[in-house]
């Protein structure tokens, strides 16, 4: 679902992905984005960056579950 999301609101699903930081710098940086003709171009590098985050933060917990499971 948070891939999802990714599409349209990507500082949301980064920040539902644990990166609280991160969610703020690229919403400070997308709306401008978004607003500004040329924004078309901007969205899908955020999009990329958040379907990244969530595929790192989704290997960690499976990480952390082997180490554990050990």
């Amino acid at each position: 679902m948070n891939y999802v999301l990714a599409l349209l609101l990507p500082p949301l699903s980064i920040l539902l992905a644990g990166r609280i930081f991160t969610s703020i710098i690229v919403f400070l940086i997308w709306v401008p984005a978004i607003l500004i003709p040329g924004g078309v171009f901007t969205h899908p590098m955020f999009i990329l960056l958040a379907w990244i985050l969530i595929y790192q933060a989704r290997e960690d917990r499976r990480a952390r579950r082997q180490l554990r499971d050990e």
